[in-house]
């Protein structure tokens, strides 16, 4: 399990309401058995409508960690696969005005922070981040600020998310793997379980 307080890096602006999951991961790329590769087909159509103009192909973006985006994204189908895309592609953390409940809980179990703020505060960041786009930011969870250049803002959360990734509980794999005995122990108790 690891804890998440602070995540450092470029960002990328994404512009756009209600970007929905089959736009961030087309459904053709749903037939793979793994998740590995999806990074590359993260945005795929938009990608290719946009002729090598898409912000996720954009030179000075590659190698950012944070994505910021605009209200409801992640909408749609609740399809693992496009945060599942997004993380493969390289982001670690999103900020937006809102998420998709579904989408923002996906993110949750892969420990991939999405955190809100106000429309104006993302418009703000957005404007900063194509006009000078080497800035680097600084998501901090535990003061629930984002800061680079002359810019902080404030950002929000469910406190039960944030302590989760505070604590590393966002792991739900890792914390299994950490009570493996207690868990062999209450198997072992169990009368309808033929535990060996």
């Amino acid at each position: 399990m690891s804890n998440i307080q602070r995540i450092t890096g470029r960002g990328l602006p994404l512009r756009g309401n209600d970007i929905d999951t089959d736009r961030i991961i087309p459904a053709r790329f749903l037939r793979c058995v793994t998740f590995d590769g999806l990074g590359a087909h993260v945005f795929a159509d938009d990608r290719h409508a946009a002729n090598g103009q898409h912000p996720f192909d954009a030179p000075q973006y590659q190698g950012a960690r944070l994505l910021v985006v605009n209200a409801n994204f992640g909408c749609g189908s609740s399809r693992e696969h496009a945060p599942q895309a997004i993380a493969r592609w390289g982001i670690q953390a999103l900020i937006g005005e809102s998420f998709a409940e579904i989408f923002a809980g996906n993110c949750l179990a892969m420990g991939v922070p999405c955190v809100t703020a106000a429309p104006e505060a993302i418009q703000r960041l957005q404007t900063l981040l194509e006009t000078a786009p080497t800035t680097e930011l600084v998501l901090n969870l535990e003061t629930l600020t984002l800061s680079g250049a002359d810019l902080t803002l404030e950002v929000s959360m469910p406190d039960s998310t944030r302590q989760m990734l505070l604590s590393g509980q966002w792991d739900a794999c890792g914390q299994l793997l950490a009570n493996l005995t207690q868990i062999h122990q209450v198997a072992a108790q169990l009368p309808y379980l033929a535990y060996a």
